[in-house]
Formats: C-alpha cells, structure tokens, sequence
C-alpha cells in the first residue's frame, strides 16, 4: 500500500505496487462504509505500508481500475514502534510511487521494497540518511529503472576511473568524473568505493554511518534531477544532520 486520497464520504483512491502488475491506481467504492458487505470486502482498510492480497479490474476508458477486494496480511506492526523505520518505509514508497509508471511490473523491485520492510525490523539507525538497508534499496530501485549510476568509467572521458580522493557525479550523465565541474555534486572517494561494494551485493552492515549518509543523499538528490522536482519524503534524507 503506497498512498491514499479521500474521494468521497465513502470512497478512496488508492496506490498498490504488486507484483504481477507493477503500480495499480483504483478507486475503491465504499472502502470507508462499516456495514457488513464493505468490511468483508476492504478487510483492514487502507492504511500505508501495509501487505495484502487485492482484486481489481482495470478499465481502458479511465486511469483508474476498479478495486473490489483488499485483504491485509501483514501490518506490519514494526514500523509503528519506531519513528526512524516508518519513516524510511514512507520514503521508498513515494520513491516507487514516483518513479513507476501504472501497471508496469516490476518484480525484482517488488521483492527489493518487500526485503527493505522486513529488514527494518532490525533497523538501528537513528537518522533515515544512515540506513544501510536504505542505501541496498535506492541503489536497487535505480537499477530497476534504468537509472543505474556508472560507477567505473569516466562519463566524460570514457577512461576508467582511476584513483582520486574525491570525484564529481554529473546527473545528467548519470556517473562520476575526475574532471572539475559542479562543486555541488563532489563525491568523496569512499562513498564512490560504498556505491561498488552495493553493486556487488555487500550488505555494507559495519560501514561507517557517515559515508552511508552521504552515499544515501547523492542518490536522493540524483532521483531529484531524474523526477525534476523534490518530493516531501526526501528532505527526510536530505535535511542536515
């Protein structure tokens, strides 16, 4: 469950990323009513960042299917105990919500968003920029997209990268240079070396939290240039320490 918007008294729009489907946008007429028909049918109700099982139709008239039957199966109820995990779940989802087009699947990406929430179980961190399991998940959400930074050769020179304590990444181009450009968007050597340690598939648990915070803000600010525009979840990464 990725948002929800009031239509009615007694309806809702809702976003759903599934599976087999990718985003889903319906309208679910009478998700809001309590009598009995309503609640058998919107078991739970729609609430963010929560598991279930959903029926809908999709009509090709209009850009919203028609949602008859959500099911909840997992609440969970770990975000809602700690304030920094539920805030980390709230930013993927508006990154999926934002960064998918409508009954597109996704399924590498479906599983990474559903390893992120169950990881959060554990989360430690007590500053969003901070969380590894964060990183693991922009880094796949990019990946999934199309958007995957160049993290080995020089996208201006087109050499290999060499050595240099600190790099420049240009968003346009999607990759880091050793030539001299935006001083906004310098890169010190080790958040480069963390972005090929999460390519590779390390878990990156005993890095040092600041380079995962800065490793975690180029990649907001890099999905920031790609949408055009901030959503409200990043200054949750983005704020200062």
């Amino acid at each position: 469950m990725l948002r929800a918007t009031e239509w009615s008294e007694s309806s809702q729009i809702v976003s759903l990323f599934t599976r087999s489907h990718g985003k889903v946008r319906g309208l679910a007429k009478g998700a809001k009513r309590l009598s009995p028909s309503s609640v058998q049918r919107f078991t739970g109700g729609f609430d963010l960042l929560t598991i279930g099982r959903v029926t809908a139709t999709t009509r090709p008239s209009t850009d919203l299917a028609a949602i008859t039957e959500w099911d909840v199966a997992d609440t969970l109820p770990h975000l809602r105990r700690s304030l920094v995990a539920q805030r980390i779940g709230c930013v993927a989802a508006s990154y999926v919500e934002a960064m998918t087009a409508d009954e597109d699947a996704h399924p590498a990406l479906y599983e990474a968003l559903l390893a992120l929430l169950d990881s959060l179980r554990e989360e430690r961190s007590d500053d969003v920029a901070e969380s590894p399991a964060l990183l693991r998940f922009q880094w796949a959400l990019l990946t999934e997209v199309g958007y995957q930074p160049e993290l080995k050769t020089d996208i201006l020179s087109g050499d290999e990268l060499g050595d240099a304590n600190r790099y420049t990444f240009d968003p346009a181009g999607g990759g880091f240079s050793v030539e001299r450009q935006d001083e906004r968007w310098r890169v010190r050597r080790e958040t480069r070396e963390l972005l090929l340690d999460i390519a590779a598939g390390d878990r990156v648990a005993a890095t040092n939290a600041a380079t995962v915070a800065r490793a975690n803000r180029l990649l907001t600010s890099y999905l920031r240039e790609i949408l055009g525009r901030e959503a409200n979840t990043m200054q949750l990464v983005l704020r200062d320490p």
